[in-house]
């Protein structure tokens, strides 16, 4: 009799946490390797907790005598009881060595049979936060769909609460799941940052809605594959980010889906807003003009934070450099352009004290001239105030978090004589982009060496309206958002 041939068929399920990734695999070590040396002996032992034992067991010598490796042909024996896996890192935490010891150890030792998906996640969220910088960020507001047919009640303001909405982690990523699942494979793994207040979900994406995907063992690894997802603590906004660029793939394949980032961040922008939300409260995601390098600056122009809605001039209340509020009708607490200068430099000079007493001495040193008033001409001292006028704590000692970049597309179509008219239509747009570690900082230095009028330029330059993205017609940038 035939053996009757097996059949696949795509289900709904998503990638299981226990999928192992085979030890062997390069890019596995690639990957693992970007940790430095205490953030890797930190994860196994993070893996080595109670809590999470039975999730990432390591090898010992009972799977041995069960069936499994000669240990005569292997660097690393297994060890007897998890308590001397424990030890066994432990010890190397606390001894100087390289960070290939304990890869191979971990690779070739503990976990030889394999690395699960989850294990590769919270290495990929560990290197996260310790390299804030590591990827590219994107804004994206979280509002709710409002019915036009009921009148709004009187005495409700549209307010922050409205557009943030309750969830709960698992109600959400099932959600999620449902909404991806007829498309493509997914993997998720939702957890908190340990370093800023927010919650980060990464997904990773392949092209088969299988349970099973026959894929290469390096398709796991693939950085271009994964998206990750930020939610910050009571803000209606939420951060969107793919890599770059990512390793190659191992072989062809069908779907152009997870291989695009673009695609691959438009299916999930598209499924969040939908896992959200429920019957009669529905949301939805809005573009901004925000995208930064570190997650940092999100939150500080993006955040639940007071810096929000005080970017530019008004920073100077938002980062308490200057008492008082401009929206307080007293005159009493007026403040004129020469005490906001006396109080700029005081607040300054308290920044530096809390330096080292070398640092400090040569940072007084060297801007020794630069904010003592004394010391300025008139023409100067008027284009400082002029400058901290329009910038506030933007691009200065004080700015919470710096933007590294400003693209800014311009719609006006030059000059031409009469003969060059026909052909002006047809010339494209002119794009520039500005990139450096803190672009409102290097904005606002050419503003104090007179280079640029701080009196004509536009608020979206002064950081005022924190956007990374300008479409600017007839020197005035669109509202509509790029």
């Amino acid at each position: 009799m035939a053996r009757p041939k097996s059949v696949r068929a795509p289900t709904t399920a998503s990638l299981p946490n226990n999928l192992r990734i085979p030890s062997s695999t390069p890019s596995l070590a690639k990957t693992l390797g970007k940790l430095s040396r205490q953030a890797l002996l930190g994860l196994a032992l993070t893996w080595l907790d109670d809590r999470n034992i039975t999730s990432f067991p390591p090898y010992l010598q009972a799977d041995e005598e069960n069936g499994g490796d000669d240990e005569d042909t292997l660097p690393y024996p297994a060890a007897e009881t998890i308590e001397e896996v424990r030890n066994a890192y432990q010890d190397l935490q606390d001894r100087k060595g390289g960070k290939r010891e304990v890869l191979e150890r971990m690779l070739e030792g503990d976990w030889r049979k394999g690395i699960t998906l989850r294990q590769l996640a919270m290495a990929d969220l560990r290197y996260m936060d310790n390299h804030p910088a590591s990827l590219r960020w994107t804004a994206l507001e979280l509002s709710r769909i409002v019915a036009r047919k009921k009148p709004i009640e009187k005495g409700k303001a549209d307010d922050w609460s409205n557009n943030v909405p309750r969830m709960q982690a698992a109600t959400f990523v099932k959600g999620l799941q449902q909404e991806i699942a007829p498309l493509v494979k997914a993997h998720y793994h939702l957890a908190r940052s340990s370093t800023l207040p927010l919650t980060i979900l990464r997904i990773f994406i392949i092209d088969s809605p299988y349970q099973s995907p026959r894929q290469a063992p390096e398709i796991f690894a693939d950085s271009s594959r994964v998206i990750y997802v930020a939610f910050p603590d009571s803000c209606p906004y939420i951060y969107t980010s793919i890599t770059a660029t990512g390793s190659k793939q191992a072989g062809p394949t069908t779907s152009s889906v997870a291989t695009d980032p673009r695609s691959l961040q438009r299916l999930v922008r598209d499924a969040i807003p939908k896992a959200l939300s429920r019957p009669q409260e529905r949301y939805t995601l809005k573009p901004t003009s925000l995208a930064a390098k570190n997650l940092p600056t999100l939150l500080a122009l993006r955040g639940p934070g007071r810096s929000t809605s005080a970017n530019g001039a008004f920073s100077i209340f938002a980062d308490s450099a200057l008492e008082g509020s401009p929206l307080d009708p007293r005159l009493s607490n007026t403040v004129s352009a020469e005490e906001h200068m006396r109080s700029w430099k005081a607040t300054v000079e308290n920044k530096e004290n809390e330096i080292s007493a070398d640092q400090a001495h040569e940072s007084k040193k060297r801007k020794a001239a630069d904010t003592n008033p004394g010391t300025l001409s008139p023409t100067s001292k008027k284009r400082r105030l002029a400058v901290q006028g329009r910038f506030g704590t933007a691009g200065g000692s004080l700015a919470p978090a710096p933007l590294d970049r400003l693209d800014v597309r311009l719609l006006d179509q030059p000059t031409f004589d009469d003969e060059d008219d026909e052909n002006s239509s047809n010339l494209p747009a002119v794009s520039l982009t500005f990139t450096g570690s803190d672009v409102i900082g290097g904005i606002r230095k050419l503003a104090e060496l007179g280079i640029i009028d701080p009196k004509r330029m536009p608020s979206w330059m002064t950081g005022e309206e924190g956007v990374s993205m300008a479409v600017v017609r007839g020197g005035k940038r669109l509202q509509k958002e790029a």
